[in-house]
């Protein structure tokens, strides 16, 4: 299980921006591996771990939509009840605190990525090699 990069951009709150950001990276061959998307103090806000962190910043910042950068934990687990509950276990365990998380596709079937936003990478990485 890897660190990987995920960027988050500050975008306009209004019909079709979602549209847009997947419309941008697309255009540049950017694959989105996994995103989260909300609204913010009024502002539109997506996180997304792409295969191309470089290429996607890039595109964020030819479009002016304000990014910053953060390592996340990426854990391939079983599409299956309980799964998440023994990641969240051990890092818990582990003194682990987990910020946020969402999911995406590793691209097989039966599995699905999870992403833990976490301050101590290194002691999440360690807690789930265990």
């Amino acid at each position: 299980m890897p660190k990987v990069t995920q960027l988050s951009a500050w975008v306009e709150n209004r019909p079709g921006m979602l549209g847009q950001v997947a419309d941008a990276l697309g255009a540049k061959k950017v694959d989105i591996r996994a995103f989260l998307a909300t609204v913010m103090g009024g502002r539109g806000f997506v996180r997304v771990v792409v295969d191309r962190p470089k290429a996607a910043r890039k595109v964020f910042a030819a479009h002016g939509w304000k990014t910053t950068e953060d390592e996340v934990v990426e854990v391939t687990i079983g599409d299956k009840p309980g799964a998440l509950g023994r990641v969240a276990d051990r890092l818990g365990a582990a003194g682990v605190n987990i910020e946020y998380a969402y999911l995406g596709t590793p691209g097989r079937p039966g599995k699905v990525n999870l992403y833990l936003a976490v301050r101590d990478v290194k002691g999440a990485l360690r807690a789930l090699r265990k």
